[in-house]
């Protein structure tokens, strides 16, 4: 005998429209596409019902994915579901090293390497940025934004 569900999603019409039109903008997140399409899934008002279990099939999500977006659902409603509330320390926040400053760097890297040297180092980047950006920013950082453009030292 299966368990009664612990949380009942019925949507009014004007959330359906809200949720499928969140869902086609092209800017939303999959994070939120997926929570759209759960509760549309799950939703008793509008068609037809999919189970949890169905419903993580056709969205190729786990379980606790369903479980945890219908409580969000039902303590903070369709705004809870279609905001992503970013940490204030994730690596968005925390960025120091922007476009301009990646920019500032290939800039050092393509301008002739200092003398005595043949070719720049990670650690003289490193140095030169410390007297460019006014920001120390480490050797792995430059690695980093060097290797994202696909641009060697060679």
């Amino acid at each position: 005998m299966a368990r009664p569900k612990k949380y009942k999603i019925s949507l009014t019409d004007d959330e359906l429209k809200m949720l499928k039109s969140v869902m086609h903008k092209k800017k939303t997140s999959k994070t939120v596409r997926n929570r759209s399409q759960i509760i549309i899934d799950l939703d008793e008002a509008h068609g037809k019902v999919l189970t949890h279990e169905q419903s993580a099939k056709t969205n190729c999500v786990c379980m606790a994915t369903i479980t945890n977006t219908v409580k969000l659902y039902s303590e903070k409603g369709i705004e809870g579901i279609t905001k992503l509330n970013r940490n204030v320390n994730s690596n968005q926040a925390r960025r120091k090293f922007d476009g301009r400053a990646e920019a500032r760097i290939i800039e050092i890297v393509c301008s002739p390497a200092p003398e005595g040297r043949s070719r720049w180092t990670l650690r003289l980047l490193e140095e030169q940025a410390k007297i460019a950006l006014d920001v120390p920013v480490s050797k792995d950082t430059i690695r980093r934004a060097l290797k994202k453009i696909n641009f060697g030292l060679t």
